[in-house]
């Protein structure tokens, strides 16, 4: 984990010296959405862990761009929401008529390195990012978050449509750092989060 994060922190640090200003960098923005495979999550309480505590079905995963694309680099700053309905707790199954759910909204800086060769219409890439998210438990309507660090990998490919649209097909991996819940009738806990993203969208250089 620790040598993940030091890569990607040396990834947003390249990213953020490159010569972008120099390069005419075309300012773009982007949204995309797909499905949010949240994995189980570990529970740690009191020293110990009960993994894979926490159950979750199929949800949806959003997010929005504002970048600049300087040729083989991009730069942007994304908002991103997904939510998971919660089906097994430490407890049991969920009852279908509860709502029990797990929602995140993130804000995240990320780096893009485009692969393909000048003027190819199918144009790989790969990305590293990280930034904060607001993790929230909701149950019954009554809910509880906790803010964290948040980073994510991804690998994709770009397909040009018109000039300045290009359709995004790609993979995230999507995860945070322990999330602390408080306030939880046994007493806090702390919650593991990740996520296997897939992801369609559309982005538009203006």
């Amino acid at each position: 984990m620790k040598k993940f994060l030091s890569v990607c922190t040396a990834l947003l640090v390249f990213f953020a010296s490159a010569p972008l200003a120099q390069a005419a960098a075309d300012p773009y923005v982007s949204l995309s959405a797909g499905l949010a495979l949240l994995q189980n999550s570990d529970i740690k309480e009191g020293g110990v862990t009960d993994e894979d505590a926490i159950e979750y079905g199929t949800g949806y995963a959003v997010n929005g761009a504002l970048g600049l694309d300087g040729g083989m680099y991009r730069l942007e700053g994304a908002v991103g929401y997904q939510t998971n309905d919660i089906e097994v707790t430490p407890g049991g199954p969920v009852d279908d008529d509860d709502d029990v759910s797990l929602s995140i909204l993130s804000f995240m800086a990320n780096g893009y390195i485009d692969l393909g060769m000048n003027g190819s219409v199918v144009e790989p890439y790969v990305m590293a990012g990280a930034g904060v998210a607001n993790v929230t438990l909701s149950d019954e309507g009554e809910d509880e978050g906790d803010t964290v660090f948040a980073y994510q990998l991804g690998a994709g490919v770009g397909i040009q449509a018109t000039p300045n649209v290009v359709l995004d097909l790609g993979y995230r991996y999507f995860a945070t750092a322990d999330v602390t819940y408080d306030e939880i009738p046994d007493g806090e806990i702390d919650v593991t989060v990740a996520s296997h993203n897939i992801m369609a969208g559309v982005r538009v250089a203006f």
